[in-house]
């Protein structure tokens, strides 16, 4: 990540299942395909490329702010780390 790149605290990862590398994602904001997002907490630091999402097990390209939704991530994540949009 570029270190002028500007972050806005967009949620939370309220669930992690390790074995498939999937994240549920809590909005606070929206999000939608294409967008770049660092996950952070202790002992976390995942950035990448949103690729796809999913809500109730069908693809979306918008999430809006109080939804729930599913991703890969490209790395372990855990409960209660912050998720935030990198803005470039």
């Amino acid at each position: 990540m570029e270190e002028d790149a500007e972050k806005m605290r967009i949620g939370w990862i309220s669930h992690y299942y390790g074995k498939l590398g999937v994240a549920v994602l809590e909005l606070e904001e929206e999000l939608a395909v294409g967008d770049t997002i660092s996950i952070e907490g202790p002992g976390t630091s995942v950035t990448q490329t949103v690729n796809s999402m999913e809500i109730e097990h069908k693809k979306v390209q918008v999430a809006k702010p109080g939804q729930s939704v599913g991703m890969k991530v490209n790395g372990a994540v855990r409960e209660k780390d912050v998720v935030f949009k990198v803005i470039e």
